[in-house]
């Protein structure tokens, strides 16, 4: 039954915005071609953005950059209680999102979903977001060039969902 309810919302939701905007007669497919090309000059300005993002991500990748920071902010995290094996997921998942899915990915494979671990990093997932990439779709839209205070603040926030995540993970579960 479920299944079948979500085959039908997106249909329904397109049927009943159609019907909307028929019964106040709005021109419908004059909106439609607006926000068409509204969509695509938004695309084209957040392009540069976006083509960076992706090559600083590529680059960092390639030089071993998260290894070496992996190897050298382990063994200060694990005295502090932060588990060694979770430093990969808390560098890249403010960076790439399909990055931090394969990261947990590995995780959950590796040591079981209802593993510490495995719980560790699924809430972490949960909780952090991927900054870089969100910055550069959100600021790049509107063309915000001076983004200091939003950085270090979606960092700060991002450090505290992936501290917590550990933290409340042990606190509820262990």
């Amino acid at each position: 039954m479920l299944n079948y309810i979500s085959v039908l919302i997106m249909p329904t939701i397109i049927v009943l915005i159609l019907t909307n905007g028929l019964l106040k007669k709005a021109p419908l497919f004059d909106q439609f071609l607006t926000g068409a090309k509204s969509g695509f000059s938004t695309s084209i300005k957040i392009l540069p953005s976006l083509v960076g993002l992706i090559v600083a991500i590529s680059m960092l990748r390639a030089s071993g950059f998260f290894d070496i920071m992996c190897g050298i902010l382990a063994p200060f995290l694990e005295k502090a209680g932060f588990p060694s094996q979770l430093v990969p997921m808390a560098l890249i998942r403010p960076i790439s999102g399909s990055a931090a899915l394969a990261t947990v990915r590995d995780l959950l494979n590796t040591y079981g979903a209802d593993s510490f671990i495995g719980r560790c990093a699924s809430v972490m997932m949960g909780s952090s977001e991927t900054t870089f990439y969100t910055l550069a779709i959100y600021l790049g839209s509107v063309g915000i060039t001076k983004s200091k205070y939003t950085l270090k603040s979606a960092l700060l926030a991002d450090f505290a969902g992936i501290i917590l995540s550990v933290l409340f993970v042990r606190l509820l579960m262990y």
